[in-house]
């Protein structure tokens, strides 16, 4: 798989007619138009694509320019990879390859937003990319045309990768198979513990006072396919999940890490109080 650069307006086109694939936007109004992403990656923004042996376009990621406390950065504002691809590890290497390009332009942070109640996803940023999470957005792209988002509030985490942190660069480092709970960990309050009702994990009451130094908040894996087939359940879990990070998140604590387990159909992620 070779990753380069997009730098043409054909590139930019080819980018535009995969996120109708990925997204399957019925039409461009979510669509960012190839004119936008020209003229950004002219002026800081980077745009890179990945290509298989035929030069078929399998994914790609673009981030803008941007100023964060008086500090140049970036916003990721897409990574795409079409669905044939998206066991090769194709959105890890297009990370990768953002990283170095934003080092070499003299940026230390890169930043997004993603969906908290897509495991897959808080897999790859916590275990993998080593991201924090100090900030909830309610519905912040507010109904989209994509049928992957059904009608449920677009609440998003906004990741935080610190690129040359210690943190990133042992999770970078690390197998990917590594991560293993110490001591501290295993203590951990559960503050949303799952029903198991009819095939389906349901929210159960959240804890929303815990003192802990450590919590847990579980979620649910497949949930786009939870949003296909119970849309109910699924903003139950959207609406649960938002009221939990909004309190803690304001009691000063932040996400540091994501366990997934395929097995059980759970994820969990791990908060602890933000540094004095």
């Amino acid at each position: 798989m070779l990753i380069r650069r997009l730098t043409t307006l054909d590139d930019c086109r080819k980018v535009a007619a995969l996120e109708r694939v990925v997204w399957g936007y019925p039409d461009a109004e979510d669509v960012v138009p190839p004119p936008v992403l020209v003229v950004s990656i002219k002026r800081g923004g980077i745009l890179l694509g990945a290509f298989d042996g035929s030069g078929e376009m399998k994914g790609f990621v673009f981030s803008l320019p941007g100023v964060k406390d008086g500090r140049l950065m970036q916003w990721s504002h897409m990574l795409g990879v079409a669905p044939d691809a998206r066991e090769g590890g194709i959105g890890l290497r297009l990370k990768l390859a953002q990283r170095e390009e934003a080092l070499r332009a003299g940026v230390d942070v890169i930043e997004w937003t993603f969906d908290p109640l897509q495991a897959q996803n808080a897999h790859l940023n916590f275990a993998r990319l080593g991201v924090i999470v100090e900030e909830y957005e309610e519905n912040i792209y507010g109904d989209s045309s994509s049928p992957l988002h059904k009608g449920a509030p677009t609440d998003r985490f906004v990741a935080e990768w610190r690129l040359t942190s210690p943190h990133v660069e042992r999770r970078l480092a690390a197998p990917p198979t590594s991560f293993l709970r110490d001591s501290a960990v295993m203590m951990a309050v559960l503050v949303n513990p799952s029903v198991e009702s009819d095939a389906r994990l349901r929210p159960g009451t959240p804890i929303l006072d815990s003192l802990a130094e450590r919590l847990l908040v579980e979620i649910p894996t497949g949930f786009n396919e939870m949003l296909a087939g119970e849309p109910d359940l699924a903003v139950e879990w959207r609406i649960t999940t938002r009221s939990i990070f909004n309190t803690y998140f304001a009691r000063g604590y932040r996400v540091v890490d994501f366990f997934l387990s395929r097995e059980t159909g759970r994820g969990q992620y791990l908060l602890a109080p933000r540094p004095k």
